[in-house]
């Protein structure tokens, strides 16, 4: 039996599960208060149809993959999930922990797009129906980022064997790289053997990794990010197509992978934004790469038509006057100072409360951060947000601060 988890109180997922809800404004009602302290090639075919209604029991998600997930990008927050952290065979999903390395290397300059990376018989694929090829040359060399493209659009297994050989001298040095990662990112059931995904005993990761992995992608590789949602890259003369169905049926789909091998099932990630929210997807071993997709569309789906974008507290509001000691002044205005977004289920009734750090004395800039605001849900956190002067206070003079001190000493 799958075991489901779910992040929000289980009466809020009795909702219709087949009506879609559109438009992008927010229908939740806030509360404020204060207080002190290698697989056949997809084809359009695959996905044309409109969204899937979602099957519920007890209001629960059902969906027949083995594990599954659907995340919210911004905050991280697992809307809805089933065996997200059984580490499982993840195929070609893995190519995202080496194409997220070689953005990383791209991004602090240890590589260039330009540099040349070397093909070794190791690396070179022999173009078998076994597993999937870029078709790089033997003996030869391509640039770093046609490497990327083969990679992350045609899954060469070639392209990323001779990746790890380039950057790290091995494909199990390699493998060392990425489960350091992996353990920086918080991928705490994944473990790596080898670049491609291909089979082996020692190579796992959950479906919560890899959301943890693709929301990583989306947020730290603006340049690269882009690769993930062309459909097509020719290489060697010979042109493949991106084998994520959803990029040709579905406008809002703009990534990441595809993954297939026998023990793994057919393997799915992907990343949708639609009105300003972005969701991500697992879906790990399904039967077909029909399935894959309509499990896809049925979670984003469900998804979107179930949870919403709201803004606790507008950006330039007052959210409380703080007092301050020792000032010119002795208060300051206090607000947000980066706009807040909350991804949460339609209709839910949000209450923030406003905590301001103690004792605060002059100067204090404008700007800084002096307390937070929570917002909850009935009792349950949802998500906090820095708290911020919104005017400077400059310190007292000398004689005012005795005032001041002589005043507080007696409770005045």
């Amino acid at each position: 039996m799958q075991t489901k988890t779910f992040s929000f109180h289980p009466v809020i997922f009795a909702i219709a599960a087949g009506a879609l809800i559109s438009g992008s404004s927010s229908s939740a009602r806030v509360h404020h208060a204060t207080r002190t302290a290698p697989e056949s090639k997809a084809t359009a075919a695959v996905n044309t149809k409109p969204p899937l209604p979602a099957q519920t029991v007890g209001g629960a998600l059902q969906l027949s993959a083995k594990a599954w997930l659907l995340m919210d990008f911004d905050s991280g927050e697992v809307l809805a999930s089933a065996n997200a952290d059984e580490p499982l065979p993840p195929a070609s999903l893995t190519k995202m922990m080496t194409s997220y390395l070689v953005e990383r290397a791209l991004g602090s300059g240890k590589l260039k797009q330009t540099d040349l990376v070397s093909v070794s018989q190791n690396a070179w694929c022999r173009g078998s129906s076994t597993e999937s090829c870029m078709y790089l040359p033997l003996n030869g060399q391509a640039t770093v980022i046609d490497i990327l493209r083969g990679i992350i659009i045609q899954s060469g297994n070639d392209a990323s064997k001779a990746i790890a050989e380039h950057m790290a001298g091995s494909e199990e040095g390699f493998a060392k790289l990425m489960n350091a990662e992996a353990m920086r990112l918080g991928m705490t059931h994944a473990h790596f053997v080898n670049a491609t995904g291909l089979p082996d005993p020692q190579h796992k990761a959950s479906a919560r990794d890899l959301a943890i992995l693709a929301r990583a992608i989306i947020r730290d590789s603006v340049d690269y990010y882009p690769l993930y949602a062309e459909r097509e890259f020719k290489y060697n003369g010979i042109k493949q197509g991106n084998r994520n169905a959803l990029l040709y049926t579905d406008p809002s789909v703009d990534g990441l992978k595809t993954g297939h091998t026998e023990a793994a099932g057919y393997c799915l990630v992907t990343s949708s934004r639609r009105n300003g929210m972005r969701l991500i997807t697992a879906i790990l071993n399904t039967s077909s790469a029909q399935a894959r997709a309509d499990q896809t569309r049925v979670l984003l789906g469900w998804g979107f038509s179930n949870f919403e974008k709201v803004s606790p507290i507008a950006l330039d509001k007052v959210v409380t006057t703080a007092k301050v000691s020792f000032g010119k002044a002795d208060t300051v205005p206090a607000g947000l100072g980066v706009p807040w977004l909350l991804t949460v289920p339609r209709g839910q009734q949000v209450q923030t409360t406003v905590e301001v750090t103690p004792g605060l004395e002059a100067p204090v800039a404008k700007g800084t951060v002096i307390g937070k605001v929570v917002a909850t849900s009935t009792g349950k956190p949802l998500g906090e947000a820095p708290l911020v002067a919104q005017a400077d206070v400059e310190r007292a003079g000398l004689l005012l601060r005795a005032w001041q001190h002589i005043t507080r000493l007696f409770g005045r």
